[in-house]
């Protein structure tokens, strides 16, 4: 399997995922005669970020992967949504930019050499392989893990069949073969 399969496979399907996962949240909620836009604030515990940044941190993961991987340089996107639909815009916005990769774009990927700062003077340094198997992936699901957490955690009817619906077409009736 290649890192395009990979980055192409995992985070548009995963994001379109969280973006109905979003719209179920806003539905449920304004049915409940509560304002879908108040789950921005809301955090799993006190020292995590809330879901306005989980969803903006699982969008930044994906497309960092997808322009790190190509050997681009990522869109910056401001955090500025204050609405679950400027959310919404952003995960669009995230899934349009990794579907823009073509394969031949992620020619050399696996040993191309990946390094950016993280936060104050800590940066990571990895081949292309390693960054996204070690640290784009797994912040990339952590994050939309919390996001599908905290609106679990409020309330909204959510499960796995909405965190995996672009899993559902391996999904069959009857004993396996």
């Amino acid at each position: 399997m290649t890192l395009y399969a990979i980055v192409s496979g995992t985070f548009a399907p995963m994001l379109t995922s969280l973006s109905a996962i979003l719209d179920k949240a806003a539905q449920e909620t304004r049915a409940k005669g509560g304002d879908p836009d108040a789950l921005l604030a809301k955090q799993l515990a006190p020292d995590m970020f809330p879901l306005v940044k989980q969803v903006q941190i699982a969008a930044d993961h994906a497309k960092g992967a997808a322009a790190r991987l190509t050997g681009r340089t990522p869109p910056v996107f401001e955090d500025t949504e204050a609405t679950l639909e400027a959310l919404k815009v952003r995960i669009a916005k995230t899934v349009a930019y990794v579907k823009e990769a073509t394969p031949e774009m992620f020619a050399g990927a696996e040993t191309r050499a990946i390094a950016f700062q993280i936060f104050g003077p800590m940066r990571f340094e990895a081949s292309g392989l390693e960054y996204l198997r070690d640290w784009a992936l797994p912040n990339f699901y952590f994050h939309v893990v919390t996001a599908y957490d905290i609106l679990r955690r409020e309330g909204v009817q959510i499960g796995k069949q909405d965190y995996l619906a672009h899993a559902a077409y391996a999904v069959k009736t009857g004993a396996a073969a």
